[in-house]
């Protein structure tokens, strides 16, 4: 398809009929913090509380009088499902909609009362399509894709038309978030056309840029598994459509950690007191992101809100992480001397810096152990410069401190940081981090799978409202077991990492 061709059809979008026009707020914290004019486009404030409804409804709107009596069919982990079920209310269509079993209760709930039916089906995005597809066979549905459909990117493009009117000066960067595509294939069609001087900048979760994979591949790739914190954007291939579009122009794509994402809910919040949901603050942590790694000044950018459709559970887990991704927070592994006031002269060595956590316990003697060093967890406290850390770090070490830094170490943030305590030796432990997909009796199911054949020597499960379990597990495994274990690890079916050379493991576990 033509760029003119697309663009009549983002032109010819009635997306209003159940879409309103979002506000193009100024964030004045962020601005300052940044030193650019930051812009965020509300999305959030959509009646599903994301953009999703745009193409949904630009979709079913095109349907012949015969289609929309046949009924519609979709899938969808949660923002794409509600935009479907309200469009099809409005148009009185009856919509079915799949949705992973994963899918926070919110989202399914919304689904119900906007007068769609819900059908929870499989751990996965991928396994939610399949029945989709079978239920279009077997019905005769029309099958409305989240992403990979010409009238869906269409409805999509209506958010960078409002953009660009609302704010008919110069754009400088325009930051949008990237799942399977559709939203940045419509907003770069009408950039290019609208604006060419405007850089269009997508942003991806570390764990799921398909897009990033895509353009340095020179096609579509699959990314799988892809993480699934910023549930709204967990899509291991860009759409063939979308990336048709986006491939020649996209100028850049910026990726993010969890902690930034969620130092970035922290920044939406601060500036418009709402909640983005960890996709909907995805652009933002992109655009913190893009501006650190570059000396930009008095530039005037935009990044999109794209949803605020949280699990209110998971606010405790986006809180203990908001910290690092703000570098507010360092987490380090610091050697003392096992005896009083040792704790006073590690803080006397932090200077100014306070502690915000201090995990610790006596050695055993009993156990023939050398109890002359303890091993110590510590958060410290920054004020947000990158290059702190560094410099805390160096001031310890030149202290006399043996120190090592947990900040970025994944398995120290979900796990060790909360299990400081006892200490084992065994030579045939092996110790590995688990996700699975979580629903009632999920954990049981997981233990069922590890059987007696292993014995377990360390457990540790956190989930703060999460799609997937987070699971940290000592095994005890023989060397003559060492093909059977590879086998069940294959099997089991269950994203995994083994951490049994994890600094933090031998410092705090071993």
């Amino acid at each position: 398809m033509s760029d003119r061709e697309l663009l009549e059809r983002i032109d010819r979008a009635p997306v209003y009929d159940v879409a309103v026009e979002t506000p193009l707020d100024e964030a004045k914290l962020l601005s300052s913090q940044l030193g650019n004019r930051v812009l965020i486009k509300r999305e959030d404030l959509q009646p599903v509380f994301s953009f999703k409804i745009r193409g949904a409804y630009n979709k079913l709107v095109q349907l012949s009088d015969a289609e929309r009596k046949s009924g519609v069919v979709a899938a969808s982990a949660g923002n794409h499902a509600q935009g479907v079920a309200l469009a099809a209310t409005k148009l009185g269509v009856q919509s079915r909609i799949v949705m992973p079993r994963t899918t926070p209760g919110i989202k399914v709930d919304a689904v119900r009362r906007f007068g769609g039916e819900a059908i929870l089906e499989g751990d996965s995005y991928d396994e939610a399509v399949a029945l989709a597809k079978r239920i279009q066979e077997d019905e005769g549905r029309i099958f409305v894709h989240a992403y990979d459909d010409l009238d869906v990117i269409a409805g999509q493009g209506t958010v960078g038309v409002e953009i660009f009117r609302q704010h008919p000066d110069p754009i400088d960067v325009l930051f949008v978030p990237v799942g399977g595509g559709g939203l940045i294939a419509g907003i770069a069609a009408v950039a290019r056309h609208v604006s060419p001087r405007t850089r269009v900048i997508g942003v991806e979760p570390e764990d799921a840029a398909c897009l990033a994979g895509a353009l340095a591949a020179g096609k579509r790739v699959d990314v799988g598994p892809v993480g699934l914190f910023a549930d709204g954007v967990a899509v291991a291939q860009i759409g063939e459509r979308p990336f048709e579009i986006v491939r020649d122009l996209v100028d850049e794509v910026v990726t993010v950690s969890i902690d930034e994402i969620c130092a970035a809910i922290r920044d939406v919040f601060d500036d418009t007191r709402s909640i983005a949901e960890p996709a909907g603050a995805l652009s933002i942590a992109g655009m913190k992101r893009w501006v650190s790694n570059g000396d930009i000044r008095g530039a005037t950018l935009v990044a999109i809100n794209s949803g605020a459709n949280m699990n209110f559970d998971r606010l405790r887990h986006v809180a203990e992480r908001a910290a690092i991704g703000e570098h507010r927070e360092a987490l380090l592994a610091v050697t003392i001397p096992e005896h009083p006031g040792a704790f006073r002269s590690l803080c006397r060595a932090l200077g100014d810096h306070s502690v915000t956590e201090f995990n610790y316990r006596i050695g055993d003697p009993a156990n023939g152990r050398d109890v002359g060093d303890a091993h110590v967890f510590v958060g410290v406290g920054l004020s947000g410069r990158i290059a702190e850390r560094q410099s805390v770090i160096a001031g310890l070490e030149e202290a006399g401190f043996a120190v090592v830094d947990m900040t970025g170490n994944e398995m120290a943030k979900l796990h060790v940081r909360f299990m400081v305590g006892g200490r084992a030796s065994m030579s045939d432990e092996r110790l590995f981090r688990f996700e699975f997909p979580e629903r009632p009796g999920a954990l049981v199911r997981f233990l069922d799978r590890i059987g007696g054949r292993w014995n377990i020597s360390l457990f540790h499960y956190r989930n703060h409202g999460a799609a997937f379990g987070r699971v940290l597990a000592g095994l005890e495994v023989a060397d003559v077991d060492a093909a059977e274990f590879a086998r069940f690890l294959e099997e089991l079916g269950y994203p995994w990492v083994e951490e049994s050379d994890n600094p933090a493991a031998g410092l705090f576990l071993g």
